[in-house]
């Protein structure tokens, strides 16, 4: 536990302007549920008005949990006992709440301030059955980071985090496995006491924030009068956030970070650009017999002889896209490392039919339809929401009577954030899609799916009716 004085003046905000003059992964807000979870009244505002405001225009419902009602803000104070002191904080999470848009009223838990230690199971309670009232869709929780400095900061943290992760490992091994829960922490304190050594910048993300949402935020802010204006002149009526600390929340972005261990980034062009600089053919896709038989075993499994447009995502060295081409008019194949592209085309050079594109995938998914995507070794690099993404963009393209083939490798990787396994597992949990071929072996499963509706190979060749 970091041990600071909220009087002293802290780290100045031009030392952090300058630290966060930097490349940082934008918060993914594509969610269909906002819960927050504060450990006081005023830390969603002063952590997360903006993302709040953000997705209230954007019509996310969202959850607000205050844990506690700050009533220790102010110990001294000749002015204010504890219970009124209570009641008011209350009163300006209501007003910080209408100004950011809040539909929902606050919920709150009314736990000592400074005693959460000894309320774990019913913070993890509380925040169990907002999860499960947000269920099925898909839900972003936000908490004090457990690393901030306070300990009412650092136990709900981390007990947001431990149900989040026990949540989403529920799903894993449920049904439906694909993650519908992510959770993400917001630093307070961290911005007074510390500096930009003691950051986790790896699990560090942003999320900009335009002058109107920055408007919402200040005034939002701004209600929370007991905490960045003195509660009188006497001795002990100080106010909480002097204003060096409040210059930490007038920024045009927030951060957040995302758990250790619990998610991981999809992989990305640096690891590919690494494999490829070292290798010729890092996956031995043109010397093993393993990956040329699985080629033919996948080839073997497409439903039909012929496509009019195929999609192949991840191409990589180009050594599926050519035979893909021997079964299609037109082939689109793309990849994010420029020199597995740079090798395709030598492959490809002579087949006009095929266009071979640079393309972080699920992000820049390609407009139109293909009666055959090829997910082949592709989906278990993507993380997170990506996943869903991705299978969506997939299933989205495929014109009426498409197939889509996906195929991976079984065993666990670690630079991988999923395994085979589990990406089929969500492929199969889709409702928009009909499993037509599985193949399983104890190295890789290879699937065709289709719309619900579509035929087998021998009801479409008039074999069975």
């Amino acid at each position: 536990m970091v041990s600071f004085d909220h009087r002293a003046p802290g780290t100045g905000e031009d030392v952090w302007t300058a630290a966060l003059a930097r490349d940082l992964p934008v918060l993914d807000l594509d969610v269909d549920r906002v819960i927050v979870v504060a450990a006081h009244p005023d830390d969603e505002s002063l952590g997360a008005a903006g993302l709040l405001a953000t997705a209230a225009a954007r019509r996310i419902p969202i959850d607000l949990l205050v844990v506690t009602d700050g009533e220790g803000s102010h110990p001294d104070s000749p002015t204010h006992s504890p219970a009124t002191l209570a009641l008011r904080r209350r009163r300006e999470v209501f007003d910080a709440a209408d100004i950011l848009g809040l539909a929902a009223p606050p919920l709150f838990l009314g736990l000592p301030d400074g005693g959460t230690d000894e309320y774990r199971d019913a913070i993890a309670s509380a925040v169990r059955e907002a999860l499960d009232r947000a269920a099925p869709h898909r839900v972003l929780v936000l908490s004090p980071w457990r690393g901030d400095g306070h300990r009412d900061h650092r136990v709900v943290g981390e007990i947001v985090e431990e149900v989040c992760a026990a949540h989403a490992l529920a799903q894993r091994s449920g049904p439906q496995r694909s993650a519908r829960v992510r959770s993400r922490a917001f630093p307070i304190w961290l911005w007074h006491w510390g500096g930009p050594d003691d950051v986790p910048w790896e699990q560090a993300e942003t999320l900009p924030l335009d002058p109107q949402i920055r408007d919402a935020k200040t005034r939002a802010l701004a209600a929370h009068t007991s905490q960045i204006l003195p509660l009188s002149a006497a001795p002990g009526d100080e106010e909480m956030i002097h204003a060096r600390m409040h210059a930490h929340f007038t920024r045009d972005s927030e951060v957040f970070f995302a758990p250790v261990g619990v998610e991981r980034r999809s992989v990305g062009q640096d690891y590919f650009d690494d494999m490829y600089a070292r290798h010729d053919d890092p996956w031995g896709f043109d010397s093993r017999w393993y990956e040329e038989r699985k080629r033919a075993v996948l080839l073997a499994a497409l439903p039909r002889r012929r496509y009019r447009a195929t999609f192949e995502a991840g191409c990589s060295t180009g050594a599926l896209t050519a035979q893909l081409a021997d079964r299609s008019d037109r082939v689109l194949a793309v990849d994010l490392a420029p020199a597995a592209l740079e090798r395709a085309r030598t492959r490809l050079a002579d087949r006009a039919h095929v266009e071979l594109r640079r393309a972080t995938l699920p992000d820049d998914w390609p407009e139109g339809e293909f009666d055959l995507v090829v997910l082949s070794e592709v989906a278990y690099y993507w993380a997170g929401t990506d996943l869903d993404r991705g299978l969506a963009a997939g299933v989205g393209s495929l014109s009426d009577g498409g197939h889509l083939v996906a195929c991976h490798w079984r065993h666990p990787v670690s630079d991988y954030p999923w395994t085979g396994d589990e990406v089929h597992d969500a492929l199969a949990a889709r409702p928009d899609l009909v499993r037509l071929v599985r193949h399983e072996e104890e190295d890789f499963v290879l699937e065709v799916f289709a719309r619900p509706g579509a035929r087998s190979v021998a009801a479409e060749a008039g074999l069975v009716s």
